[in-house]
C-alpha cells in the first residue's frame, strides 16, 4: 500500500509562504512596475541589421526605372512615356554571386551598377533598406546591402550603449544572432509627439557613429501610436480574464463550485507570482511574456484537473473516509505522476533556455518558474481551499443541524 503522505498539515504554512510572494510581487509592482518590451510601448519602431553596403545602382535612361526585390530574384521594371514597359529580371538561382548579378544589371541601357564590395559573395545574401525609394534616379543611388557567411554576433548590450545618449530606447534580439538583426524602439515620450523622422536619422548617425558608415540597415520603419500600444495591453488582460472564466466554468462542469474557485484561486496565484518574478528579475513584459503566462496556466489546470479527479474517485472508492483522508490519498497517489510529468516538460524546457537566445530565452525561463509554482499551488493552494470550503459547510451543517435540534 502507498504511504499516504499527510499534505494537510503544512496547508497554513503554505498559505502564508503564498501570502507573503503575492505581497512582494504586488510590492515590485507598485514600486518598480513593468519592463516593457517593444510590443507594449507607443512610439518609433525600427528593425536594423548590422550589415555592409554590397553595391549602389544610378538610371539616367528613357523613361522611369524602379527596383522590385525579393529573396529569390532582383527585377528591374522600365515604364513612362519615353520608354516601352519591360521587366528585366536577374534571378538569383541564375546570377549566383554579387559579380554576376551587377554583370547583368550594367546590361540594361541608362542603367548603372557600381563595383560589389565583394563580387563572389552570393546573391541571396542581398538586403534591401526600408527607406530605399524603389524609383532609381541618378542623384540618389539605391543602395544594396548584404551579410557576408560567417559574420560575428553583434550583442545587444553594444546597441544599447549606442544609443543610450538618445534616451530611454528599447533594444531586441530578432532570429539568430549570427545574422545581427535587432528591433529598436523609441518611446512616444522621447518623440514628443511627432512622427519619429528626425529621430529615425538620430537613431541611424548614434548606430553608425558607433559601428562603422555604410554597416547598417534599416529594415522596417514604422511609427505605432499609443492608443494601438494601449489596445494591445487592454486584449491581454482580456484575454488572461477570459481564460479565467473559462476555466471556472468548466471545473464547475466537470466537479464541484468549490473545486472550481480553487482552480480559479491556483491560477492567479500563479499568475501574480510569475508576474512577480518577471517583475523581481528585470524580464521584458512583452507578448513572448503573455504567452508564458498563458502556457502555464494552461499547465497548471491540467494537473489541477487531474488531481481533482482523483479526490473525486478517491471519495467514491472510499465513501466511509472523512474528506481530509480523502484529500491526502488522492495528493498521495497523484505525487509520482505529477513530478514525473513536470521534470520531464521542464527537461524540454530547460534545453530551450540553454540553447536559445532573446525573447525566446525568457520564456523557457518564465515557463520552469511557473510550472514549479503550478505543481506547488495544485496541492497546496487549490486542494487546501477545497478542504477549507468542505469544513466551513460542515460547520455550517453542523450548526443548523443544533439549532433545529433545539427548537424541537
Amino acid at each position: 500500500m502507498k504511504q499516504i503522505i499527510p499534505f494537510s498539515r503544512y496547508f497554513l504554512i503554505a498559505s502564508l509562504f503564498s501570502l507573503s510572494l503575492v505581497i512582494m510581487s504586488s510590492i515590485g509592482y507598485f514600486s518598480r512596475g513593468f519592463n516593457l518590451g517593444i510590443d507594449f510601448q507607443a512610439g518609433l519602431l525600427q528593425e536594423v541589421q548590422f550589415a555592409p553596403t554590397a553595391f549602389n545602382m544610378t538610371y539616367n535612361g528613357p523613361g522611369n526605372a524602379s527596383v522590385i526585390f525579393s529573396r529569390t530574384s532582383l527585377d528591374i521594371v522600365v515604364s513612362g512615356a519615353a520608354a516601352d514597359e519591360q521587366t528585366y529580371r536577374f534571378p538569383f538561382s541564375s546570377y549566383i554571386s554579387q559579380g554576376e548579378l551587377v554583370r547583368g544589371l550594367n546590361t540594361i541601357e541608362g542603367f548603372s551598377a557600381t563595383q560589389p564590395s565583394a563580387p563572389q559573395a552570393g546573391s541571396a545574401t542581398l538586403i534591401q533598406s526600408a527607406l530605399s525609394s524603389a524609383l532609381l534616379e541618378s542623384e540618389n543611388p539605391y543602395t544594396l546591402f548584404y551579410l557576408p557567411p560567417g559574420s560575428p554576433p553583434i550583442r545587444i548590450e553594444d546597441v544599447r550603449a549606442a544609443l543610450q545618449p538618445l534616451g530611454q530606447v528599447a533594444v531586441q534580439v530578432l532570429g539568430i544572432p549570427e545574422e545581427r538583426h535587432f528591433m529598436i524602439r523609441m518611446e512616444d515620450s522621447e518623440l514628443g509627439g511627432g512622427l519619429g523622422g528626425a529621430q529615425a536619422e538620430m537613431i541611424m548617425e548614434a548606430l553608425e557613429s558607433n559601428f562603422g558608415r555604410g554597416g547598417v540597415v534599416i529594415t522596417r520603419s514604422d511609427y505605432v501610436g499609443s492608443r494601438f500600444a494601449r489596445d494591445l495591453s487592454n486584449q491581454a488582460l482580456g484575454l488572461l480574464g477570459m481564460t479565467l472564466i473559462v476555466i471556472l466554468a468548466y471545473c464547475s462542469f466537470r466537479f464541484k463550485l468549490q473545486f472550481a474557485i480553487g482552480a480559479v484561486i491556483s491560477l492567479i496565484h500563479n499568475g501574480i507570482i510569475t508576474i512577480g518574478f518577471i517583475i523581481w528579475s528585470g524580464m521584458e513584459f512583452n507578448t513572448i511574456t503573455i504567452a508564458a503566462i498563458m502556457t502555464i496556466l494552461g499547465y497548471t489546470v491540467n494537473d489541477t484537473v487531474v488531481v481533482f479527479d482523483r479526490i473525486k474517485e478517491t471519495r467514491r472508492i472510499y465513501p466511509d473516509d472523512t474528506f481530509l483522508d480523502v484529500l491526502n490519498r488522492a495528493l498521495s497517489e497523484t505525487l509520482s505522476r505529477t513530478i514525473i510529468t513536470t521534470v520531464s516538460t521542464m527537461l524540454a524546457v530547460a534545453c530551450l533556455y540553454i540553447f536559445t537566445t532573446g525573447g525566446m530565452k525568457d520564456f523557457a525561463l518564465a515557463l520552469m518558474v511557473g510550472m514549479v509554482v503550478g505543481v506547488y499551488s495544485t496541492i497546496f493552494i487549490a486542494s487546501s481551499f477545497v478542504l477549507f470550503y468542505d469544513n466551513r459547510a460542515k460547520n455550517r451543517n453542523e450548526k443548523k443541524r443544533q439549532t433545529t435540534f433545539v427548537k424541537a
